[in-house]
């Protein structure tokens, strides 16, 4: 980082924080175009975004040239757009995937930025800002910021109420973020009932079966279990990992069909379907949530066990991550072998040191 002297500006030039809008102290020597407060702001902007799109901001920062055609105008006004439109994309995306993460404070500067991007292109208020209202009062209620997180849902409340052709997927989203909110203040009545219009609304476009619903059946079996209605939660727990199991192993069939072939094919891009990062972020914070409650609970079903120890194991295996493959697969094993458990173990952790040393 450079140092900075707001007193040396020119004239009508007032440098900004990038986070907080207050005087800028120091400029990013990536890109020159990006300035902070302080030390602590540059680090939490670099964390969240800023290295992603670092260069991305030097086209939409430096003054443009003057062109003297209409038509050259035109499309500097249409290459600034595609630009923008970029940046909400890779912006939204690094949000979405700090909060399946739990990384709340990181959330917030790269979901700001795609809120700022969004606004320039479609305006102040249009429905494409709802996604990035929803992720801020996410993020805020995972930081405890009850009153922040409910003016970010108030904005896109009222943006949604105004548009005629909003999509059932984002009045899902909007109901599921009501839902966390109400179960953050204790109003569990309120919370359940978002939470049924998240399902709702959920099931309408894709189906009762669809992954999209689980995150509607997880919270509300959630709140039941803070209730202590426990065989309530137990139920939802398994519907919810049913779903995934289900939509998991749909996606290990591929992989299982090309099972002679070698490593490079079984893995290529030709695959059909394939999970992406937000979907993998989602499924593992969700199906680690539930196995621990399972693991947790005094009298376990070896059944439900299975189930969500098989659950996760595809899912490192389409993740490639198979040291935890083998570990959990060696959890399934001692469910059905409880005798050989330190015989199973023993062999991981001879596997483990072995891909530890190819690795050096």
């Amino acid at each position: 980082m450079a140092a900075v002297n707001p007193l040396s500006n020119p004239k009508g030039v007032r440098l900004q924080c990038e986070l907080c809008n207050s005087p800028a102290y120091l400029q990013c020597t990536g890109c020159k175009v990006t300035y902070y407060c302080n030390a602590n702001h540059q680090q939490a902007d670099w964390v969240s975004i800023h290295e992603k799109i670092c260069q991305l901001l030097i086209p939409l920062r430096i003054a443009e040239p003057f062109r003297s055609s209409a038509k050259e105008r035109l499309h500097c006004i249409e290459q600034l757009s595609l630009r923008k439109k970029q940046l909400i994309g890779i912006t939204l995306k690094e949000a979405q995937k700090h909060l399946y993460g739990g990384r709340h404070a990181d959330v917030i500067p790269a979901a700001m930025h795609s809120l700022s991007f969004t606004i320039d292109v479609y305006g102040l208020a249009t429905v494409e800002l709802v996604p990035m209202y929803l992720i801020l009062a996410e993020a805020n209620i995972g930081l405890g910021h009850l009153l922040q997180a409910e003016e970010y849902l108030s904005q896109a409340y009222w943006t949604v109420l105004k548009t005629t052709d909003c999509s059932n997927s984002i009045r899902s989203k909007l109901h599921r973020n009501l839902g966390l909110l109400y179960s953050a203040k204790g109003d569990f009545e309120e919370s359940l009932r978002h939470f049924s219009n998240d399902v709702y609304f959920a099931s309408s476009v894709s189906g009762t079966n669809d992954i999209s619903v689980t995150g509607g059946y997880f919270h509300m079996a959630n709140i039941f279990f803070r209730q202590n209605k426990m065989d309530i939660a137990d139920s939802l727990y398994s519907e919810v990992t049913d779903i995934w199991h289900a939509h998991l192993s749909k996606l290990l069939i591929p992989h299982v069909n090309s099972s002679s072939k070698g490593i490079s094919e079984l893995f290529g891009e030709n695959n059909q379907e394939s999970l992406d990062e937000n979907h993998e972020a989602e499924a593992l914070q969700i199906l680690s949530a539930i196995y621990d409650i399972r693991e947790q609970a005094a009298k376990k079903d070896p059944t439900k066990m299975m189930q969500i120890l098989h659950a996760l194991t595809v899912l490192h295996f389409l993740s490639l991550d198979f040291q935890k493959v083998i570990k959990l697969y060696c959890s399934q094993a001692i469910w059905q072998n409880p005798d050989k458990e330190q015989e199973l173990f023993s062999y991981f952790s001879v596997y483990k040191t072995g891909t530890q040393k190819g690795t050096k």
